[in-house]
């Protein structure tokens, strides 16, 4: 197979965007652990063990990686599981699992990655049934298990990532528009019902935390304090104006007065704010766009339903957490602690950014032949 591989279309284009978001990613880590050399050895080994294992995915056949969906669907929900059992409480969430011999992992991160492989299996193999209700009820369920299983770490906000991507997933394997609408008629009262239930603190399954970001972010004014740190980065970012403070910063820095928490991981948008400005913010955002744009490409020039959905997985996954992260930075979606792809510390989330991108590839390499 890897001798029948066209190499002329290897996407390098998405490993150079890729690429360019980790240098800038690094450089902006470097400024807002205050130049932690440790933080910033242990990122840029990150991306180098990524940038190997992407190659290695790319030109590994995703079918066979696809036909073993089962497998690695479990190898999720054990993960997980571990997690709930062994996992390193740290700010009162058990997200992580210390391994001897390679150090602190977060499960949650690969399951997104995990959970993308099982579900273009899934969709592909069902796809003749799919608007079938038995298809979709196990979809559902089997989706909750995984879903459930990150909420109680707790983790909302990764499991609002693996149900968006979810849906996108569904979507792009030929949901009919008869679901869609019925799902939106159920969902949309329900959604008005919980905000209306959250002012009473009466959603049981919302912790109080999690309740007062919300309402936070519907009734600013009743809930100031809660606001507190997307007022400070939104402050941050402001600050940047056109061309920004520039790298490394101190004086009057908005993350060196501690106005801001995880700076380096899930308000680093706001450092890129005020140390490089608009022109670094648009170059991050137009990265991602760009990054995005590649998967839909490939997606479009699949020769099969799966892997058309592995790229459309990634897709959304890139384009919702990177949407998500920046959003909350900036005020227009509610707290929520997710990282920025390819930018953000932390080498679980980079590492199984590079998995998936890997698999896109192959995807890409494996085009139908056509007029592109």
């Amino acid at each position: 197979m890897f001798l029948d591989y066209q190499f002329k279309n290897y996407n390098y284009r998405l490993i150079l965007y890729i690429l360019t978001l980790n240098i800038l990613g690094v450089l902006v880590i470097n400024s807002a652990t205050g130049q932690n050399s440790a933080e910033v050895n242990k990122q840029i080994m990150g991306i180098a063990i990524g940038l190997v294992i992407a190659v290695v995915f790319s030109l590994w056949d995703y079918h066979r990686v696809i036909s073993m969906a089962t497998l690695i669907y479990i190898g999720c929900v054990l993960g997980l599981l571990a997690v709930l059992f062994f996992g390193e409480n740290v700010n009162n969430a058990t997200r992580w699992l210390k391994l001897p011999g390679i150090g602190q992992i977060q499960p949650s991160e690969f399951v997104k990655v995990g959970l993308i492989v099982f579900f273009s299996w899934y969709f592909n193999k069902k796809q003749e049934k799919l608007n079938y209700l038995t298809t979709l009820l196990l979809a559902s369920f089997l989706l909750l298990v995984v879903f459930g299983l990150i909420f109680e770490e707790p983790d909302l906000s990764t499991g609002l990532v693996i149900i968006f991507v979810f849906t996108c997933m569904l979507f792009a394997a030929g949901l009919s528009y008869r679901w869609i609408l019925g799902g939106l008629a159920v969902a949309v009262p329900l959604g008005i019902l919980m905000i209306y239930l959250l002012q009473y603190d009466i959603v049981p399954f919302l912790k109080g935390y999690q309740a007062r970001r919300i309402l936070a972010f519907i009734f600013p004014e009743k809930y100031a304090e809660a606001n507190l740190q997307q007022d400070n980065s939104i402050m941050a970012i402001g600050s940047g104006m056109l061309h920004g403070k520039g790298l490394n910063y101190t004086a009057n820095s908005v993350k060196n007065g501690n106005f801001l928490s995880e700076e380096q991981t899930d308000f680093i948008f706001a450092v890129i704010g005020e140390e490089l400005g608009f022109v670094g913010c648009t170059i991050v955002i137009c990265l991602i766009a760009l990054i995005v744009y590649e998967c839909l490409i490939m997606a479009g020039r699949t020769r099969d339903m799966a892997g058309r959905l592995l790229c459309v997985g990634m897709a959304a996954l890139l384009a919702f957490q990177s949407f998500s992260n920046i959003a909350v930075a900036t005020g227009v979606f509610p707290n929520t602690g997710l990282p920025l792809p390819f930018i953000s510390y932390g080498v679980s989330s980079l590492l199984s950014m590079y998995i998936g991108i890997g698999l896109t590839l192959n995807v890409g390499l494996q085009r139908k032949i056509s007029n592109y």
